[in-house]
């Protein structure tokens, strides 16, 4: 059985092709700059070197089109006949409160995911785009969607009601739904491994950063709150997104510049954020450079986010209770050392002891590193997230029947025996 995982972002697609039956990597990528210009294909396969093409993608489709054109490719494919996929795992980034877990694609599903499109404006449009492309392409094997809220169903109505006007959660679902659901999932279950505890006896803040940022509360392995709410916008500081903010600001500067309830929510969802402090930066690696060079606005940036990072620690430690670990993930979690230094120190009060060697060496995506002191009470972890496995095995199960909760399903990262390939 041959799964390819697809995970379309705003400007990316990102693939991976898994053997279930070897447990194994087949091949895995991203397509770049997607809709943005100068886009292009890299392309790993375990044994080769990366092969990269720059190939025009003006939308999705044509994306995912030239992956799977790669994957047939004579010379730097893997298979060699399309029909050897035997199903597809799609990222869905909002399902609102109908989807708790991941489900096979029908008509059905597909409309409900276009219902809540407004609710992530910048990610279900591609992710139906994605949908609609591989469905085309394969139009005879299953095609699963793995729910990014599904995994934060479990917060409790104080948690992801709005002090708002209940009416407005009755008409039009206006709620906290949380984001990154994979990938919450996946390194909290790691970092339970890590502590040698089940996830059951696990309280844990994880920290999902990269261009979108998400942070999560889970208290005895289930989401109790997260960062993000309605939509991707609430929380953190992310690349394009300006987070927690006063919530008249939007209407105090549509008042001052004349914008459009459109126009306020593109500067809010795309030209804030790190871009908006910086004014030319969304990649925190320009942002470092550039601040360590003496860009006032990069220094401000990085303290900034920071600081917020650090709040969060905080918040949700005091909701939890008691805590075991934090732990790090995503692109500027798993890379960016310099930034997680600057969230973490100061806080040995709280009894987090930040190794500031241990943080400077773990810049890797595939190594699971402790950066806090041997005897610091709780524990900080880098772990790089496998989104793509989440989905891959989701998708396994559904196909044979055995697929349940995450607290019951038997996951094979969840095991002591799991080695990362």
């Amino acid at each position: 059985m041959v799964i390819l995982a697809l995970n379309c972002g705003s400007s990316s697609v990102k693939y991976q092709l898994f053997d279930w039956e070897k447990k194994e990597v087949v091949a895995k990528g991203m397509v770049e700059r997607v809709i943005i210009g100068d886009s292009f294909i890299m392309h790993e396969v375990p044994g080769r070197e990366t092969y990269r093409k720059e190939y025009e993608c003006p939308d999705h489709k044509v994306a995912i089109d030239l992956i799977i054109r790669t994957l047939v490719d004579g010379e730097h494919g893997v298979l060699k006949d399309i029909n050897e996929i035997s199903a597809v795992g799609h990222r869905v980034v909002h399902g609102g409160e109908m989807f708790t877990r991941s489900v096979l694609i029908d008509e059905k599903v597909l409309d409900a995911v276009k219902d809540v499109q407004h609710l992530a404006p910048l990610h279900n449009p591609p992710n139906i785009a994605g949908i609609e492309a591989a469905q085309a392409v394969l139009p005879s094997v299953p095609h699963v969607a793995i729910f990014d809220t599904a995994f934060h169903q479990t917060m409790p109505e104080h948690a992801y009601l709005y002090p708002l006007p209940y009416e407005w959660y009755e008409k039009y679902g206006v709620r906290r739904y949380g984001f990154h659901g994979t990938s919450h999932l996946f390194v909290s279950k790691r970092a339970a491994v890590l502590l040698g505890k089940k996830p059951s006896e696990c309280n844990i803040i994880t920290m999902h950063i990269g261009n979108g940022v998400s942070h999560c509360a889970i208290r005895g392995g289930v989401s109790v709150d997260t960062s993000m709410g309605l939509t991707p916008l609430e929380g953190a500081m992310m690349g394009t997104r300006c987070g927690d903010i006063d919530p008249a600001i939007p209407a105090f500067m549509m008042q001052k510049e004349n914008l459009s309830a459109k126009e306020i929510d593109s500067i809010l969802n795309k030209k804030s954020g790190v871009l908006g402090i910086t004014g030319r930066f969304t990649d925190r690696r320009d942002v470092i450079e550039n601040a360590a060079n003496g860009d006032h606005r990069c220094k401000v940036s990085l303290e900034i986010e920071a600081y917020r990072l650090k709040k969060y620690i905080g918040t949700y430690m005091a909701a939890l209770g008691s805590l075991d670990a934090v732990v790090f993930t995503a692109g500027v979690g798993e890379m960016g050392w310099p930034i997680r230094e600057k969230t973490i120190e100061g806080l040995e009060g709280i009894g987090i002891k930040l190794d500031r060697e241990r943080n400077k060496s773990a810049m890797t995506r595939k190594r699971e590193t402790l950066i806090t002191t041997d005897d610091s009470p709780i524990k900080v972890f880098v772990i790089p997230t496998d989104e793509e496995l989440v989905f891959t095995e989701d998708v396994v199960a559904i196909l044979n029947g055995t697929y349940t909760d995450h607290m019951n399903f038997d996951y094979s990262f969840a095991r002591n025996s799991f080695v990362r390939s």
